[in-house]
């Protein structure tokens, strides 16, 4: 199977070309964004060193018929998805927070519970929680957005003291983020599922709030099924869940956590077609649809003429 993992293309009116971790962003015209989905994969803020077959058309199309699915609560970056693996959209000033909301106690925020914490980015968790629980109203626990390194979790009074974003623009932020979280919820409800916690990126072009980048993917977000949850709750046993922490569990067991001097352990065939066959599950059971797999015997040549066959028409 043919896993992209780079891409250096060149598009008329090509400004620029930013490499994330997952992502190709290319800048055409200080105007719109091509952003190539790649196969890639993180975990630990570590981009593994072999790439995942369908994983960035799964996460491409998820993130696209969510952003469909939001455009009454505020306007979003996304014009169009010319390729399975791409979305061309508005190139906006992105605010150099992340509005991370969760629901339950689960994953970063366990970690820290577990420590002895009872207070992250400012908001306080109450006594006696067990891990994932359902919080009694959903948190926000935003996190710088880093250009290199790890994201770090920061206060809204310190968002704000520190002139990152203005109270009124901030405070609008957190409702938007509360609003797209409900709706995620209800449509995961519905699907069987829970939306457990998940992160949000917004920016400006006009002075005008748009949602950015990627959202309610098992990349930005965390599922459990929601049948026998108050179970396994119960019982203190893990939950069953369609989210990248399967990915993260694995390595951990493996003896790595992005760590110094920690080597990623073997990624073999198996492992990784196990890895494909899990993003595929999260996306047939969170749309409903069942994932018809992109043609894969010349991917970047596929992608190349889509992206110029639409800016053309641009």
């Amino acid at each position: 199977m043919n896993a992209i993992v780079k891409n250096n293309f060149e598009f008329e009116g090509q400004k620029s070309h930013y490499v994330g971790k997952v992502r190709d962003v290319y800048n055409i015209n200080d105007d719109y964004l091509v952003m190539v989905v790649s196969d890639r994969i993180s975990a630990f803020d570590v981009v593994l060193p072999k790439g995942v077959p369908y994983k960035g058309q799964v996460l491409n199309q998820i993130a696209a018929k969510f952003l469909d699915a939001t455009t009454d609560i505020l306007p979003n970056w996304k014009i169009a998805v010319p390729d399975p693996m791409v979305t061309i959209g508005h190139r906006c000033e992105p605010y150099k927070v992340e509005m991370v909301i969760r629901g339950y106690l689960s994953g970063h925020a366990w970690r820290e519970y577990k420590a002895g914490k009872r207070t992250l980015c400012g908001v306080t968790m109450p006594e006696g929680m067990v891990e994932n629980q359902k919080f009694p109203e959903p948190i926000i626990t935003p996190t710088t957005k880093a250009d290199e390194g790890h994201d770090e979790d920061i206060s809204k009074e310190d968002i704000i003291a520190s002139g990152l974003v203005s109270r009124e623009e901030y405070e609008q932020l957190e409702a938007y983020t509360r609003a797209i979280f409900q709706r995620g919820t209800e449509i995961a409800e519905k699907m069987g599922l829970i939306l457990v916690d998940t992160k949000y990126e917004f920016g400006k072009k006009n002075g005008i709030i748009y949602l950015m980048d990627e959202i309610h993917t098992p990349d930005s977000s965390r599922y459990f099924y929601k049948d026998g949850y108050e179970e396994r709750l119960a019982k203190g046993e893990k939950q069953k869940q369609l989210s990248k922490e399967f990915v993260r569990e694995w390595l951990m067991e493996n003896g790595f956590q992005g760590q110094e001097g920690q080597e990623v352990p073997e990624m073999t065939e198996e492992v990784v077609a196990g890895i494909t066959e899990r993003y595929i599950e999260l996306y047939e059971q969170i749309t409903g649809e069942k994932f018809i797999r992109a043609a894969s015997d010349n991917v970047e040549a596929r992608i190349e003429n889509n992206v110029k066959e639409y800016l053309a028409s641009l």
